[in-house]
């Protein structure tokens, strides 16, 4: 079933939001906390810094009313960046021609951060700003 969700980044404080925030909703999180340190190396790469090892690459959590909230810590060495509001909307379409369809017509006049690619976890992962400045993730899991 599709649905909408909400994406926030923190400066090296999502543990503690979500932690926060899972108090206030009384829900628990969905599937386990997923860590930079929990990705596997590539050929020749060092292992991370312990203190980025243990940030967060994405937590998930049930608010109200079925919408879930997501996050991660913003590594701004990975070119991930804190600007605006710190949201962004995450779609997560059905299928892929619907992920596909919605990215084409977000992306005009905007600019395109990440095309639509099947990725190692499984699925496909997309990522812009419209031109509004607004910044959107598509994920579908849809094969």
């Amino acid at each position: 079933m599709a649905r909408t969700s909400t994406w926030f980044h923190f400066a090296g404080n999502a543990e503690e939001a979500f932690l926060f925030y899972r108090s206030v909703f009384k829900t628990e999180f969905i599937g386990p906390i997923k860590r930079f340190g929990d990705l596997p190396n590539a050929p020749g790469q060092p292992p991370w810094p312990p203190e980025q090892a243990k940030a967060i690459m994405h937590i998930s959590l049930p608010i109200l009313g079925g919408h879930v909230i997501m996050g991660n810590d913003a590594p701004a060495h990975l070119g991930q960046r804190i600007q605006g509001n710190n949201v962004t909307l995450n779609l997560e379409p059905d299928t892929r021609a619907e992920t596909d369809r919605l990215f084409a017509a977000l992306k005009e006049g905007g600019t395109v951060e990440y095309p639509p690619t099947e990725m190692p976890w499984g699925g496909c992962w997309a990522s812009l700003i419209d031109r509004f400045g607004n910044e959107w993730m598509l994920s579908c899991s849809a094969k």
